[in-house]
Parts: C-alpha cells; structure tokens; sequence
C-alpha cells in the first residue's frame, strides 16, 4: 500500500504516483522538488521505505498530501488525473474501514453526507479544470505527424528562436539543434534528413529537428505558459 495514514492525515507516496503516471520514479521526486522550489506545493517529508523490486532493500520516497499529489500529477502527466482520483477513493475507502466513523444522530449523518458529497463535487472540478490539457493530450499524443519547431513554438505562442535558445539550455537539443539521443529514443524527436547542392553543384547533407505528436505533449506541458520558469 503506497498511501499510508498518520494523524488522520492520509498521503500517498511519490513511488505510488511514479506507478500511476507511467513515470521513472525519480523523475516524479524531481518534479516534486522543482515544484517545491517553485513554492508551488510543499516539500513532504522524505521517508526510506523497504525496496519490494531489484535493487537496494531500502529506497526514499516522498510522501504527498492529497492536494499536492493533483498539483503533482497535472505538471508530470495530466491526462492521468481521472486515475488519480480514482485512487484517492479507494485510499479513502480504505482508511474509512479501517477506521469507520459511524453518525450516532441523524445531524451526524446529514453533515457525513454533505462532506462526502463536497468531496465528489471538489474531484469533479479539479477533473473539468483538467480538460483542456487531457484533451490536447489525447488529441496528439497518438497522431503519426511531427512539426517544425517553429511550428511548436507558434503552438506555444513564443518565438522560434527563443524555443530553441530553451530546448538547448535544458539539453533537449544540442548545440547543432540535434536532440539528444535519449530524447529520440523516449520518442519526442524525428530527424530528417535532405540534400543541398551549392553553387558548385556540390551536394551537402542536412537534418532537421521535428517534434513528434508524443513530444508535442511533452514540450506543452512543460513549456505551455512560461518556457524559462517551466519544471
């Protein structure tokens, strides 16, 4: 069980969130600490935890509040927010039997029912205040087209330049505008390759960068509002 219950303070752990995402669990505590950094969401106290894979016996991992974990999950991957949610009802199912809390007055009762329910209206917005970006995800995350890099940067309403002066600082390009291998492999790059002739009639290799549908989500989700101060 990832999520565990202290004080009557439910939380779920960031290895948890890494299983939910589809995500390296040390990418996910990155974007934790960056998002800290931020004062976005709070830094959670960091635990070291019995290893249930390969590896090391022991491994640390963050636990995180129910709110942080929707901060979280929207800057990592957002169109797994309805999966998040449906965790948190089963984590606070769970804690509910364990500790059940029964109404002894019809009050009582009246006053659990309208928490519950607030509580489904609150998971409800937080699913609509998602929309926008879980359907631009599931609009290009599977198409067979990639574009130009000035054509990202028009989708993210910044110059092409200053796209690509980013993509370098954060070595997702090379200083060549080539991307990095690993991000090729991860499937957010295409190269293609062309021909020149100059004036001499002297044929010359290029390549140029394109952004596959699958990096298109990436680079909006990470540089969607404030490409230098992006996580």
């Amino acid at each position: 069980m990832g999520a565990i219950l202290q004080a009557a303070v439910l939380t779920m752990s960031s290895r948890e969130i890494a299983d939910l995402v589809e995500s390296r669990h040390d990418s996910v505590m990155r974007t934790i600490e960056r998002l800290a950094d931020r004062g976005v969401v709070t830094l959670p106290p960091l635990v070291e935890v019995s290893n249930p894979g390969l590896g090391p016996k022991t491994i640390r991992e963050y636990q995180v509040g129910k709110r942080d974990s929707y901060v979280i999950v929207a800057q990592l991957s957002p169109e797994f927010t309805a999966r998040l949610v449906d965790r948190w009802q089963e984590l606070e199912q769970y804690a509910a039997n364990a500790s059940p809390a029964v109404p002894q007055t019809f009050a009582d009762a009246l006053r659990l029912a309208a928490d519950q329910q607030e509580q489904i209206d609150a998971q409800r917005r937080q699913i609509e205040r998602q929309k926008p970006a879980v359907e631009f995800a599931h609009a290009v995350r599977n198409t067979t087209d990639a574009i130009s890099i000035g054509d990202m940067a028009r989708v993210l309403g910044i110059g092409q330049n200053r796209l690509f002066r980013q993509l370098r600082a954060d070595h997702l390009l090379m200083a060549d505008n080539r991307p990095y291998q690993h991000y090729i492999d991860r499937g957010y790059f295409r190269m293609v390759e062309s021909v020149w002739i100059d004036a001499e009639k002297e044929s010359h290799p290029t390549f140029k960068t394109l952004v596959t549908g699958r990096g298109q989500v990436y680079l909006q989700r990470r540089y969607g509002q404030q490409p230098e101060q992006a996580a």
